[in-house]
């Protein structure tokens, strides 16, 4: 059978991804072959010949991935911390800025035993799941009110009890109506929240345009209506030196500490930078 180096490939998918706008052309090329080959991507340099069928197969997803498909659609995953969950249409795709959110969270709660966390328009469950792996001691709760997602957060929550994870606790709920986990006022450790913010008729990427769900996106005119509501639920559900932690757009570096400083219950208010500079989550204390 004809074999052929995967190095030209990979070269001509980042030429095609390139051309098309992809803002990380040779990480999802790669991606792409590590997923047709079934290995690791960090392993892609072990195995340098391939037969012509995978190159066609791995053309194939290229040329999904250049008509701006997200990358995690064609996996069907997308990873934060130590975890993976499945991701498809009618689900808001994590992101890897996130991933600084988690880990101020963690390390706030390190030192809490048996922690109690709530995790805030959950979507694929990813944070809330990402907690409880981190921390098997801990109660998980998360909180969805779209069908379609929740049935994602579901689905992820199966697999990662499966995995052997502490399973955690969904709740179909809306954090902008009354009555979200009232019985849990009071109690909670650690909330979690990564909430629509970007504002009503910014312009996104094509991947968030057309594949994101646009509730789980957009939030208004200034894109805060959701957090405003975070910020109060989260005063409510907190104990005394429990904390937050909101990642919101790179906009709200000033707004959101804003509304968590009007609350006088919570202090210590902060705001954090992602590792391109940008104003990407705000975080307080409950005193």
């Amino acid at each position: 059978m004809n074999r052929q180096p995967i190095r030209l490939a990979l070269v001509e998918a980042e030429r095609m991804l390139t051309a098309a706008g992809v803002d990380s052309p040779r990480v999802d090329a790669e991606y792409l072959a590590a997923h047709v080959l079934g290995v690791e991507r960090s392993r892609l340099p072990l195995i340098p010949m391939v037969d012509q069928h995978v190159l066609e197969t791995l053309h194939k997803l290229v040329r999904k991935r250049a008509e701006r498909v997200p990358l995690q659609h064609i996996l069907g995953w997308s990873s934060m911390g130590a975890i993976t969950v499945d991701v498809g249409p009618g689900v808001f795709i994590p992101r890897p800025e996130t991933e600084f959110l988690l880990d101020w969270a963690l390390k706030r709660i390190k030192d809490v035993e048996r922690p109690l966390v709530v995790d805030l328009c959950t979507g694929s469950g990813v944070l809330a799941l990402a907690a409880a792996n981190a921390r098997p001691d801990a109660t998980v709760h998360a909180v969805e009110k779209d069908v379609d997602a929740l049935a994602w957060a579901r689905h992820n929550s199966d697999a990662r009890v499966l995995a052997g994870d502490t399973p955690i606790r969904l709740h179909s709920g809306d954090v902008t109506g009354p009555g979200v986990l009232v019985d849990l006022e009071g109690t909670v450790d650690l909330v979690l929240c990564n909430p629509p913010y970007v504002p009503e008729g910014t312009p996104v990427q094509p991947e968030v345009a057309d594949h994101d769900p646009h509730a789980a996106v957009f939030s208004g005119a200034d894109g805060l209506d959701v957090i405003r509501s975070v910020v109060a639920l989260s005063a409510r559900l907190l104990r005394s030196g429990g904390v937050v932690a909101i990642e919101h757009d790179d906009g709200h570096g000033d707004s959101v500490p804003a509304l968590l400083s009007a609350r006088r219950v919570l202090t210590e208010v902060a705001d954090h930078l992602d590792l391109a500079g940008r104003p990407r989550f705000a975080t307080a204390r409950k005193v």
